[in-house]
């Protein structure tokens, strides 16, 4: 028999405006039964029943309809107080066509801003509270109170520093001029208009002008041409014209990225002068939202006197720890084989003493071992951060083993599941009594180990379905014990024995320090550098990382010699300190001293580092940690930091093992900022009905037409939810309103749709996005992350390759937006438009410079040939230093000024792409013959313009060596990513080849000129793969 369909979910998913029948539940013990529109929101469903229920009996006991709320079942079984009336009846999509009417309880307020969270962050903060977990009761009163006192803080800030914080100036990296052909470069005429007044000025300005200077400009002339009386510039600012983005502070006006490109492109910025009344204006409206905070603050409890710790016997203990291993539960394997268990100590990536197997026990689902599994480690001994890692799986008794096998008895035949638990808990006391470790499931994998060290310290979620391992803490005493505070420790043992070196080993330790690819040291090594601790601290605290990696964290001597060091360390650069929100440093205090170095970062530092910050919180042990307060701290000081810090975390709200954590910092950042969640939650519903187009697209039986998808648009609940928006992929930009007409999808495997919006001052210039439904955005958002750091060393050595790291940002379980890029094509496209056959299309060398040409007349084209031969150099090295594989035709564009750019990053790291097991990738980079056609002006003998080009690359090439690390760094913390691609060290090796770490300059720039000659030689194979993707997508009748 087909599965029974319940439930309204198809009745939902219709489109159109039709009737649907409902029926209401009223207090009264009144049924009503009437038809609603489906873009009906609950305030109106509310008036309809208030209007049916007076023709009824009892209707002058109802009284006040504010007095009362909708209640229903929603889509996931779950009763769901409709607070959020604005919603329409087909968001809230409940499973039967019933709402019940009941009674309002509680603050309303905080009730309604509860909803509106929940929704936000597509997490019910009731889950919040069924965990009844002391450690997450805990963590959301703490954060709460921070960053409801950060918002009121904020209130009272006077208008300038509010304007900071809602609108950072949006900065080139430094304050050179654009290089254009254009002689006159000394003035810009700026187009300056008072808010509320039609008439606008054409000011002349000097690039290196301070805003103030063009705001004196403007009163002065106002003042003339108004006869009215002058104002002092220091009561107004300036914003761009039809964008949230502002114009102030000590920053030359030529280093605003909008009047930037304005300067780039030829054209006239357009500025607003406005009121500082204006901006405090907005401030006030904010402020209202935030009423909530003051009736909070005022009834909160005094916090609880601290309980007097007795820590004074953990470190006296010099008994073996151990665990008593109880049962299984839900244990699913094939009969006929044998349960293991194994357990392992970790302190980050190192196994603190041999690890433990158990007994043998046959398969049943709820095996039982109640076996004690003693470790050798004394209790004394174990590192804060000891994480107790288990394995279960499967064996095949040895008499059915097959004959032959040479696998040890011992052997994993089978990995069912692993579970991680910290020994000690969030309140550093060493954990007792009975815990049951709901498991997640192994994968298998002959390369891997079975002990996951690196993975979670959540229990699975899911525990209704997952395997279960039931364990005991042993009350090793009849008192708790606390992990001693630093300051217990006497002087002597603190520093231990400090130790003379002779010359020789001075020697020696240089040369350890001086190799940047060091990560593995032989025994005499590790003695070396702990000897010289103290030196390693005074002349080369940037490698704390190799001090950490050698230290004997099963020692309990040399942990405390280790963590008093640390207090006298200098402060790192943030670049190197990076490198220690690692796994493999799990320690409280060097995660503290490394949150320490990075709060010298800039706002426009971190936001170049936040995807890998978000990643790194997945190592944090524990929910309440100095890297979540930082980034928390952060996001409330500037308003885009929290923007993006919102999408990085909603994006994975769907990973069940950072579920509840990212869910919390989301709940604790909307207290923060309960202005901000209108803002979000609109780009929330837009996300949602992109995604149902994009459902809609895809899943049409029949061929659907971009007429179809446009029809689809002009709905009035999508207009409404796809219209006036802040772009999430830029939140200054607004999305005002959606031109239907305009949009599409496109003919690519996932159906990405192609949505075009009106500017909101120029009903000529559009703004584009693209949503993604079906791809993992990360991966691109990471390679372009990295291609926007690159082209930011690049201009802050004079050097602007005029890269385009277009806008991507992952939102959801594999949705996302990217930005389109106008005015620009393929090179597949324009090569095919200039040849009669998909087979000649590759090999016509003359498509590129003629398509040039025909966009960019005679004066025009010396400049575009310019920007395409800066382009290309900018991408040849980065394709090269990041591995970027897949390149063809199709995902290399060009735009109609001439920036080549490339788009797609599906492979990187060298993992290229193979065919038949032959790598059908063979070049370092693509860089063709008709890519270097352009760059000699079509001329073959113009050998001085590509000597250019060359030099470019080899300049562009040694700026990113100089930063090798950075590089690294940045993509060994995102193997807390899970990208298929990056998940090892093995990978990152690639990026350390590919920037000569550990080589000097000269060596490095003298293996860039190998590959770059091999480029060239062997494009004519980057032609034939060319060829073959063509004949693959030549759609020709």
């Amino acid at each position: 028999m087909p599965p029974g369909k319940y439930g309204m979910q198809e009745e939902w998913e219709k489109k159109g405006d039709q009737e649907i029948m409902m029926d209401f539940l009223l207090p009264t013990g009144i049924f009503l039964k009437f038809p609603v529109s489906r873009n009906d929101t609950i305030k109106n469903i509310k008036k309809l029943v208030w209007k049916n229920a007076r023709s009824e009996a009892l209707f002058s006991a109802l009284g006040d309809p504010d007095a009362y709320v909708f209640t229903c079942i929603n889509q996931t079984a779950e009763r769901e107080d409709l607070e959020e009336e604005s919603r329409r009846i087909s968001d809230v999509q409940p499973f039967m066509c019933v709402l019940r009417l009941v009674a309002r309880e509680g603050d309303r307020v905080e009730k309604l801003t509860n909803t509106q969270i929940s929704l936000l962050i597509g997490k019910g903060l009731h889950e919040f509270e069924a965990q009844k977990n002391h450690e997450v009761n805990e963590f959301r009163s703490k954060m709460r109170t921070f960053c409801e006192e950060k918002a009121q803080e904020r209130q009272k800030w006077p208008w300038y520093l509010w304007l900071k914080y809602s609108f950072p100036c949006d900065l080139e990296p430094c304050c050179s001029l654009p290089s254009t052909n254009s002689k006159n470069t000394k003035k810009i005429f700026v187009n300056i208009k008072f808010e509320a007044c039609d008439e606008s000025f054409m000011l002349q300005q000097d690039p290196q002008d301070l805003p103030v200077v063009l705001m004196k400009s403007a009163l002065k002339k106002k003042a003339t041409v108004f006869r009215s009386v002058r104002q002092e510039p220091k009561d107004y600012t300036l914003q761009v014209n039809g964008m949230w983005d502002f114009i102030y502070g000590n920053h030359p006006l030529c280093q605003f990225k909008y009047i930037f490109s304005c300067l780039r492109n030829g054209q006239n910025p357009h500025l607003i002068m406005v009121h500082h009344s204006t901006i405090s204006k907005y401030q006030e409206e904010q402020g209202i939202c935030n009423q909530v905070y003051k009736s909070r603050s005022l009834s909160r409890p005094p916090p609880l006197p601290l309980k007097k710790q007795n820590t004074s016997s953990l470190w006296s203990i010099n008994e073996p720890f151990y665990i008593q291993l109880l049962q299984g539960i839900r244990v699913n394997a094939d009969e006929g084989m044998k349960l293991v268990v194994q357990a392992g100590l970790f302190h980050g990536s190192e196994l603190l003493c041999k690890v433990v197997t158990s007994s043998e026990v046959t398969v049943c689902s709820e095996p039982l071992w109640d076996q004690k599994l003693e470790f050798d480690i004394n209790v004394a001994d174990l590192p804060r951060m000891s994480r107790l890692c288990f394995a279960l799986y499967a064996v095949i008794e040895k008499a059915k083993k097959p004959r032959g096998t040479k696998k040890k008895n011992k052997k994993a035949d089978c990995p069912i599941a692993w579970v991680n638990t910290m020994v000690f808990d969030y309140k550093d006391q060493l954990k007792t009594g009975e815990f049951l470790l709901s498991t997640w499931p192994s994968v298998p994998d002959e390369k891997s180990d079975l002990l996951n060290p690196m993975g979670t310290v959540e229990k699975n979620p899911n525990v209704d379905s997952a395997a279960g391992l039931l364990i005991r803490f042993p009350n090793i005493r009849p008192y708790p014990l606390y992990y001693p505070p630093l300051d217990k420790v006497s002087e002597i043992e603190r520093n231990g024995d400090i130790s003379i070196a002779t010359k020789e080993e001075y020697i020696k330790l240089k040369e350890i320090m001086d190799n940047k690819n060091y990560t593995e040291f032989f025994e005499d090594e590790k003695e070396l550098l702990w000897k010289l601790r103290a030196e390693v601290c005074n002349h080369y605290p940037e490698s704390l990382s190799k001090l950490l990696l050698i230290t004997k964290w099963n020692k309990r001597e040399d942990v405390v010699q280790m963590m008093s060091l640390l207090r006298s360390w200098p402060d790192l650069p943030a670049i190197h300190a990076l490198e220690l929100l690692d796994y493999s440093f799990p320690d409280p205090a060097v995660r503290s001293f490394t949150v320490k170095c990075l709060r010298k970062l800039s706002d426009d530092e971190l936001l170049q580092c936040l995807i890998q910050l978000v990643q790194v919180l997945k190592y944090e042990s524990y929910l309440e940690c100095d890297l979540t307060t930082f980034l928390l701290e952060r996001a409330l000081s500037n308003k885009r930091i929290g923007h993006f810090l919102f999408w990085h975390l909603r994006s994975e709200i769907h990973v069940a093992s950072v579920s509840l954590r990212f869910g919390l910092i989301l709940e604790a950042y909307c207290r923060g900022n309960i202005h901000h969640i209108r803002g979000l939650t609109k780009q929330n519903e837009a996300l949602g009905k992109m995604k149902a187009l994009s459902d809609f697209v895809k899943s049409g039986s029949q061929k659907m037409t971009a007429e179809d998808l446009k029809l689809c648009i002009r709905q009035e609940s999508y207009l409404e939810a796809l219209s006036d928006l802040l772009s999430p992929l830029n939140p200054s930009i607004i999305l005002a309103e959606i031109c239907a007409d305009k949009c599409r999808f496109m003919d690519s495997k996932m159906k990405p749709l192609w949505l075009m919006y009106k500017s909101p001052w120029a009903q000529r210039d559009m703004v584009g996005i693209i949503f993604k439904n079906g791809d993992d955005l990360r991966q691109d958002m990471l390679t372009l992350q990295m291609i926007q750091l690159m082209e930011n060393l690049w201009k802050k050595e004079g050097l602007d390759l005029r890269m385009i790291p277009y806008g991507c940002l992952s939102t959801g379980n594999k949705t996302g937006l990217i930005e389109v890029v106008k005015n620009s094509d393929t090179i597949a496209n324009i090569q095919r438009n200039s040849s009669n056959s998909a087979a000649t299309a590759a090999f016509n060398k003359d498509a590129l410079l003629n398509w040039l040409k025909s966009k960019n007349p005679e004066d025009k084209l010396d400049q575009a040939i310019e920007e395409f031969t800066l382009s290309c150099a900018g991408y040849c090295v980065a394709t090269y230093v990041l591995g970027i594989g897949d390149r063809h035709n199709d995902n290399i564009m060009i735009r109609e000024t001439g920036q080549l750019f490339h788009i797609d990053f599906g492979h990187f790291l060298g993992n290229f792409k193979r065919k038949l097991g032959i790598n059908r990738e063979r070049v370092p980079f693509i860089l063709t013959y008709d890519f270097v056609h352009v760059i000699q002006q079509g001329r073959t003998n113009n050998s001085e313009k590509f000597e250019r080009f060359r030099e470019y690359c080899e300049r562009a090439y040694k700026i990113l060596c100089r930063s090798g690390m950075l590089f690294v760094n940045l993509f060994a913390m995102m193997k807390a990513a899970g990208l298929p691609e990056l998940t090892s060290f093995k990978d990152i090796q690639y990026l350390k080849d590919s920037l000569a770490l550990g080589k000097s300059e000269d060596e490095a720039l003298k293996n860039f000129k190998v590959k770059f000659n091999e480029a060239l030689r062997e494009s004519w194979k980057t032609k034939v793969n060319w060829m073959m993707h063509s004949l693959a997508k030549d759609n020709r009748p």
